[in-house]
């Protein structure tokens, strides 16, 4: 291995190293403590180190936040080799509150807070690793309807309604909102109760035999 070579691994090694370690801070002390002075001392450098791989907080936090998403996308590619387009779309929707159960400081990340988005005003850049997953939504949905296993309707329309309430589902639990219901009610289980919400949607958009 030449030179070059080895500085160019050293540097995408070091990278990652920057990467593991803001995560890591992120998950266990939350976005605030994550400053980039934390995450150098972390790994034992100066911060004038890590600005030479990321301009700033929102920056840095935006490639952590691809990082959910390439989870995700692992837990959910083994879906899409179901043929039945209903179930894929009903396993597509437990998967994800599996995830962001299992991973809520990543999903609030991904999802909920301002940073990535901050970065990609900057960068005047897409949102692809988001969109990656929604369009995966929007080609399980038409799958179904192509199967007659869901009514018609604009993909668009019916991919962002979904999304929004199982969405709308795992932030109320993740911030704590589901929580008092929980404590006037003890006889429920909450995650049954969440996916039991997640097939009454489904059921409302099925296709009912003729």
């Amino acid at each position: 291995m030449g030179i070059l070579e080895r500085k160019e691994r050293e540097k995408l090694e070091l990278k990652q190293r920057i990467l593991e370690a803001a995560k890591e801070i992120f998950i266990k002390e939350g976005f605030d403590k994550a400053s980039i002075r934390a995450i150098a001392d972390k790994i034992e450098y100066s911060p004038a180190t890590i600005y030479l791989h990321y301009k700033d907080k929102d920056e840095l936090f935006y490639a952590v936040h691809e990082l959910g998403f390439d989870k995700l996308s692992e837990m959910t590619r083994p879906v899409e080799s179901i043929e039945d387009g209903f179930q894929q779309l009903r396993m597509r929707g437990l998967i994800y509150l599996k995830f962001a159960f299992e991973n809520p400081e990543l999903y609030d990340l991904m999802f909920i807070k301002d940073a990535p988005m901050h970065a990609l005003k900057k960068q005047e850049a897409g949102w692809d690793c988001g969109m990656h997953n929604f369009v995966a939504l929007q080609k399980n949905l038409a799958l179904c309807i192509e199967q007659g296993s869901v009514l018609p309707a604009d993909i668009d329309v019916l991919s962002m309604s979904i999304w929004s309430y199982v969405h709308g589902l795992v932030s109320l639990n993740i911030r704590g909102r589901f929580e008092p219901f929980c404590e006037l009610n003890p006889e429920i289980q909450l995650e049954k109760l969440i996916g039991e919400s997640l097939d009454f949607m489904l059921n409302l958009i099925k296709k009912k035999n003729e």
